[in-house]
């Protein structure tokens, strides 16, 4: 699944490429991508102008011209692509949108994305609301964070993948600010100190920030920018997907273990605490 950085690559395309633009007639292609509405997107949404977009954590939105909000969420294989009128051909095309001089489509393989028409409750849409802040807001508070987490008895990899505690992150960034802060996926959180708390939360926000510089992770065609291009931060990581590989820090082998039924990857030499 997309994570904070993936997910903002594509807002930033879309804010730069679609906020002004008006829809003119949208096309619901799968029933599935617009499961959730109590309205007709496709009645909706044509008259509507996009005045701005969002993020908190993996789901970003629209801001329309109605004062309400278009939630997009990609899970596993959603892609938004900005393109000249007929150029997208996929077989996964979801839904279609005529926006003036351009063409938003939502593409996604495995139709578990969708997008949501909804209100917006202080500033976020209703169904975000459950979501906590993210690293990247202004409002972030690490140390009231690094308490929540410590509340928890759950292992550490688990806390940082509940998007109740912390949003956007997910197992590539998880096991990254893990190895970077030298903890170990199976600790319980609440055995934690709090410097060390802190101190993860710390390291996912510098590599998701560097993750951004790079255009996010891509392992496949699934996740791509709203032109179509592909991520390079796959060629950073010093954990997640590493097994076998020497320890960027110590050199002894990465390994791979099972937590919480998640595959965590993790050096057995460096992260000791």
């Amino acid at each position: 699944m997309p994570e904070l950085p993936e997910v903002e690559v594509v807002r930033r395309g879309l804010d730069q490429h679609v906020v002004g633009r008006t829809f003119q007639r949208v096309e619901v292609l799968h029933p599935r991508a617009a499961r959730g509405n109590t309205v007709d997107l496709e009645a909706t949404l044509p008259g509507l102008t996009i005045t701005g977009t969002g993020r908190r954590g993996k789901y970003m939105w629209f801001t329309l011209s109605d004062g309400a909000a278009l939630l997009v969420h990609l899970r596993m294989s959603g892609q938004m692509l900005v393109a000249k009128h007929g150029t997208v051909t996929s077989p996964h095309l979801r839904i279609r949108a005529d926006v003036g001089e351009v063409e938003l489509d939502f593409v996604d393989q495995r139709t578990f994305g969708f997008w949501q028409y909804t209100q917006l409750v202080h500033g976020i849409p209703h169904p975000a609301l459950h979501i906590a802040p993210d690293p990247f807001e202004p409002d972030f508070d690490v140390r009231e964070t690094a308490r929540a987490m410590r509340r928890r008895k759950s292992p550490l990899k688990n806390v940082l993948l509940n998007q109740e505690v912390v949003s956007g992150i997910g197992s590539i960034y998880a096991d990254e600010a893990m190895w970077a802060a030298r903890l170990k996926p199976w600790r319980s959180a609440k055995t934690m100190r709090q410097r060390d708390a802190e101190a993860v939360l710390d390291a996912s926000r510098e590599v998701m920030a560097r993750s951004l510089e790079q255009g996010g992770t891509s392992f496949d065609a699934l996740y791509v920018n709203v032109n179509g291009a592909s991520g390079y931060f796959s060629r950073s990581l010093n954990a997640y997907g590493q097994a076998g590989k020497p320890c960027a820090r110590c050199g002894t082998p990465i390994e791979r273990v099972a937590v919480g039924g998640r595959s965590s990857y993790f050096c057995p030499a460096c992260q000791v605490l």
